[in-house]
């Protein structure tokens, strides 16, 4: 499970591992057990939220693990709700006490609007630009202070990324964005790499869509995988970071076991399919 070990670079020379544990939908007590299990089988990446409700047990299970907190790195986001700076900041505070840890890795802001602003039909009514400039000048601070390594966002698409870059002193370092097979904006990721972002996609099974797919069958069986394994293998190999989850220790280790490479007509294939 070499991956596990393998690491992208942000523009500030911080190195993020390439594989994580994403912990959404875990209830307290199965991100307390997933993260210690995680943390003592290869993994040296988690990653949290505010909005998720389990920071303090994905804290407790890195006490658990017994791993001293500077050999993992640690990811979790300001509620999309929190759209001013003194919401943030406490975001951010609440945070660092709920993870019972005196830093964290990378802290990206979850959503450019309020997540019922997120998904509705129709042209978006408001875009708060200004409003995510004020949670921006947050997370700077608490960079500029030493409690947060790394500053990003996720689920921005372009326009709020300019918003950002044209406003801001530090820019953002990662765009944490949904992304698997059958559902990829490769204009958004390209913009984000062009201007030095990191590129992270969770969801990487389509919150489990891809699992009975038979299309991604077809080149599970060739290459002797799961359609899980063939699925996180597919956006690794597109150079993302990548944050599969799981609540069964088996498939913990299986997501990480991506020692192979999917040939580029195979990856041409998968590029084609649309997934409904």
């Amino acid at each position: 499970m070499t991956q596990l070990k393998e690491v992208f670079t942000f523009s500030n020379g911080l190195e993020i591992p390439a594989i994580g544990l994403g912990t959404w939908q875990m209830s307290p007590e199965e991100a307390e057990q997933m993260t210690a299990y995680a943390l003592n089988n290869g993994y040296i990446h988690i990653d949290t939220a505010r909005t998720y409700v389990n920071e303090e047990g994905v804290g407790k299970g890195m006490k658990a693990s017994g791993v001293n907190r500077e050999d993992f790195f640690l990811t979790t986001k300001v509620s999309a709700f929190s759209k001013t700076y003194d919401e943030a900041k406490k975001d951010i505070e609440d945070s660092l006490t709920a993870l019972d840890t005196e830093y964290l890795d990378l802290v990206i802001i979850h959503a450019p609007r309020p997540w019922d602003k997120m998904h509705t039909d129709g042209p978006i009514e408001k875009m708060y630009f200004e409003e995510n400039l004020q949670v921006w000048r947050a997370l700077e601070e608490a960079y500029e202070a030493g409690k947060v390594k790394a500053i990003g966002v996720s689920n921005f698409e372009i326009d709020d990324l300019v918003n950002l870059l044209e406003n801001v002193k530090i820019k953002p370092m990662l765009n944490q964005i949904k992304y698997h097979i059958g559902f990829r904006d490769e204009q958004l990721v390209q913009y984000c790499q062009e201007n030095d972002m990191i590129v992270e996609a969770y969801s990487p099974i389509g919150t489990g869509k891809l699992l009975n797919n038979p299309d991604i069958q077809t080149i599970a069986d060739k290459y002797n995988k799961s359609t899980a394994q063939i699925a996180i293998r597919y956006c690794y190999q597109k150079g993302l970071v990548v944050l599969p989850k799981s609540v069964h220790e088996e498939y913990v280790d299986n997501n990480a076991d991506l020692d192979f490479e999917i040939l580029a007509t195979d990856m041409d294939y998968l590029n084609r399919l649309v997934i409904n």
